[in-house]
């Protein structure tokens, strides 16, 4: 009997890819496109084995078809080119029936000198070829689209039911870490229904797998703003065909979470209209009006990094979300939370962290705690591990708290004291580290990175209060 305390993490990918390819055999079945019937027969596989396939994802999703692989029975056994001909007969070859093709490549392993295969072997060869290939080689590419490629042209009905996410290179200088003009990418995933903005992330660095996890993984869960609602698991994730959506990790992750993980053609990003559309609005509402915006020319006066995610921030979630958007006749909030919609959401936080914050570090419990990026971590529940490697996972944009698991299992929120009262983004103390060096060359007593970015902090803390009572007195 499974337990529900096993989670995806806990396996090797072989593993995960075993399940994997169980779920792709039900797949017709659970979109209620075939019958398990239809499917055995098809596939020459036992029905009772796909039924309990089918219960088994149905009560703990992928990690239901873990450890039940089967053994090396029904593997077609043939030369490469054995293979290769009887896929050739089958798709060039509309009406050629199995047994004709059996017969066909019969005397083709005589001429050339191979190991005749079964009737059987070939019957499981041509089965496992897959239907939307013979579809595509029979009838032609526009009969595989109508049946095979799902294009999304109408609306949505309700919220959550479909989150578009893409990325883009904005059109804005602003000055990276090191003072040098740059242009970060934005990466926005965007409620079909509502037009709401789940989440969004900012980085110079080209979108990439981890990046895409981490802005997934914030879009699923609470946020702190209330002013904020939008989270839960979409039933249907729209993208491109980029390989930080594309890769194994993502598919896995889609299919443990019962998201139906789609993209659009290449090169032909039908359906994706809303998002290319709402990045336009934020070059027109918020970028133009910006010192940088790259169709103004030329301007000294960029912003810092920090800067811009302050006003971009401002522009996402207090302005856009709020504001009555000229398509759906309301604010994007209001439209995702009528009528007290309840997001369907993780059963906890730590499990939503194994699938998507691929960011794991190992590390040994010390007597003050956890030792990681110049920092120390503390939590009473530490005490009785002191000498036990531990995996902690983090979100790189805030390290002032660090998740802790003990042989894949939660153990505990870790903080660091030194830096618990701010938001410090990993890149932030790597600048810090690299002032310090600096003066160190000069051969002058330096403080540690640490201090020096609780420093600028302070400073960044002192200026809001300044802003603030001056405000008041106004």
């Amino acid at each position: 009997m499974r337990t529900r305390k096993d989670v995806l993490a806990d396996f090797s990918n072989e593993k995960r890819q075993k399940a994997m390819e169980k779920y792709l055999l039900i797949e017709p079945c659970l979109m209620q496109q075939e019958s398990l019937a239809e499917i055995s027969k098809q596939q020459n596989i036992p029905l009772r084995t796909l039924q309990r396939w089918k219960k088994d994802y149905e009560t703990d999703g992928l990690v239901g078809l873990i450890h039940q692989t089967r053994s090396d029975a029904g593997k077609v056994r043939m030369d490469k080119t054995v293979l290769s001909e009887i896929e050739r007969l089958l798709l060039q070859h509309k009406k050629m029936s199995i047994a004709t093709i059996h017969r066909k490549i019969g005397s083709y392993c005589e001429e050339h000198g191979n190991t005749s295969p079964s009737y059987d072997q070939v019957y499981r060869f041509v089965k496992s070829i897959p239907l939307s290939l013979v579809k595509l080689a029979h009838h032609g590419e526009k009969a595989y689209k109508e049946k095979y490629e799902l294009i999304y042209t109408r609306e949505s009905n309700r919220p959550n039911e479909i989150w578009q996410a893409d990325h883009t290179l904005l059109d804005i200088l602003v000055t990276d870490e090191k003072g040098c003009p740059n242009r970060p990418w934005l990466t926005v995933i965007l409620d079909d229904y509502s037009r709401a903005i789940a989440c969004y992330y900012l980085s110079y660095a080209a979108p990439n797998a981890t990046n895409t996890a981490l802005t997934l993984h914030q879009a699923i869960w609470n946020k702190k703003d209330m002013g904020w609602p939008i989270c839960g698991i979409p039933e249907t994730f729209y993208t491109d065909h980029g390989s930080d959506f594309t890769s194994n990790h993502m598919e896995q992750v889609a299919i443990d979470l019962r998201i139906n993980l789609t993209f659009s053609t290449i090169g032909i990003p039908r359906g994706r209209g809303k998002i290319e559309r709402f990045f336009q609005t934020v070059n027109q509402l918020l970028l133009e009006s910006l010192p940088g915006y790259m169709g103004n020319g030329i301007n000294e006066d960029l912003l810092s990094i920090q800067a811009f995610k302050e006003k971009l921030h401002q522009f996402l979630i207090v302005e856009y979300n709020h504001r009555v958007h000229s398509s759906i006749h309301t604010s994007p909030v209001k439209k995702w939370d009528e009528a007290n919609f309840l997001p369907n959401m993780p059963s906890s936080l730590e499990e939503l962290d194994l699938l998507l914050l691929e960011i794991p570090k190992t590390r040994k419990v010390h007597s003050d705690g956890i030792h990681f990026q110049g920092l120390h971590y503390i939590n009473p529940n530490l005490t009785a591990f002191v000498g036990e490697s531990v995996l902690i996972r983090y979100n790189p944009t805030d390290l002032a708290e660090i998740r802790v698991f003990y042989k894949n299992k939660f153990l505990c929120n870790a903080i660091s004291p030194t830096i618990a009262d701010y938001s410090v983004d990993l890149k932030d103390l790597i600048s810090a580290r690299n002032k310090r060096k600096h003066i160190l060359k000069d051969e002058l007593k330096s403080p540690s990175s640490v201090d020096l970015l609780i420093a600028e902090k302070q400073k960044e803390y002192q200026k809001t209060e300044k802003e603030k009572k001056s405000g008041l007195k106004r």
